[in-house]
């Protein structure tokens, strides 16, 4: 009597071809507001909540206005505040919508009843702004947002729809504007100075570093690395980017709070490299044009050195050292 060979699949068993073209292709954007939309119609009360929640998170923060002689909503002045240094302000609800979008298919899956335990971070929320009314601190109304978000879809949504907000929503600390980090990161002057002219040396340039000032020996050349030049603007996009990063790739809590504190390190890098090519472009082709030109566009040279700085930090982080393939000999 014959029994089935192992090497071939028995008779009605799916191959690996037709398992694969069984695969179910994950629902498009159109497919996850109607499910959306079908749970605002099955939860009509949780829906009017975070409509609610909606409607006083527009007028409070858009259009009321306590701050500045009653003159500016929190938004207004968050408006205004989000330049110079600290213009990447703009960028961070845009981010933290995104990074909801990339996670919608959980969100819309994640089943479950409202908890309880996000209506005081509801509380604490409205409690923060109120805050900053009485104070006329209207950066500290901005603090009071990712609670809102956060305790209101915990409130009507559940503990695994809170997850999925959960980075998002705390993400939002970084549109809060905070000028004492322009006066934290004056001590970076000293370190890139003196950074950039031991590398300028160890490459037989001629430099001399004297305080925040890069001094040519032979006096063509003189740069003084400036507060903006130390990484405050620099320093905020590389924090936001590395976060963002952890967030998408890192499976490990620990990994992403190591990744995400070395952030500082990956702006620094990234700044050293950025002036030490100014120093380069001023030895090798024209003093003027550095410090002018160049300069100006040398911006888009700090993200590539950063980004490959984070990149092979986080490669050896999760480094595996591969076990040895030993041969076998047949028996």
């Amino acid at each position: 009597m014959s029994t089935p060979s192992p090497l071939h699949p028995q008779a009605g068993a799916p191959s690996a071809a037709s398992v694969k073209s069984q695969a179910v292709e994950p629902p498009s954007a159109v497919e996850d507001l109607k499910r959306l939309g079908d749970w605002f119609l099955k939860n009509r009360l949780a829906a009017l909540f975070l409509l609610g929640i909606a409607a006083i998170w527009i007028y409070f923060y858009g259009v009321y206005e306590p701050y500045f002689n009653y003159s500016k909503s929190a938004l207004i002045w968050a408006h205004e505040a989000w330049n110079g240094s600290q213009e990447f302000g703009r960028l961070v609800p845009i981010i933290a919508a995104g990074l909801v979008f990339v996670n919608r298919h959980k969100l819309v899956q994640a089943k479950g009843e409202g908890s309880f335990l996000g209506l005081p971070l509801v509380l604490l929320g409205l409690f923060i702004f109120f805050i900053s009314v009485r104070t006329v601190q209207p950066r500290i109304a901005l603090a009071s947002i990712p609670f809102l978000i956060y305790g209101s879809v915990l409130y009507t949504a559940g503990r695994k729809a809170a997850g999925v907000i959960f980075f998002p929503a705390v993400f939002l600390f970084f549109m809060i504007p905070v000028a004492a980090l322009e006066q934290a990161t004056f001590s970076l002057q000293f370190v890139i100075t003196k950074t950039v002219g031991a590398l300028s040396q160890m490459v037989g340039i001629g430099i001399e570093a004297m305080g925040t000032n890069l001094v040519a020996s032979n006096g063509t050349f003189r740069f003084e690395i400036a507060e903006g030049c130390s990484g405050i603007n620099s320093l905020t996009a590389m924090t936001m980017l590395t976060a963002a990063y952890v967030h998408l790739t890192q499976d490990r809590l620990w990994k992403k709070i190591v990744i995400f504190l070395c952030s500082l390190l990956f702006a620094i890098i990234g700044n050293i490299g950025r002036i030490f090519t100014i120093i380069l472009v001023a030895r090798f082709y024209d003093p003027d044009v550095a410090s002018g030109l160049y300069h100006d566009w040398s911006g888009y040279v700090f993200f590539p050195i950063a980004v490959v700085a984070m990149l092979l930090f986080s490669k050896l982080l999760n480094w595996k050292k591969k076990p040895r393939e030993t041969a076998t000999a047949a028996a």
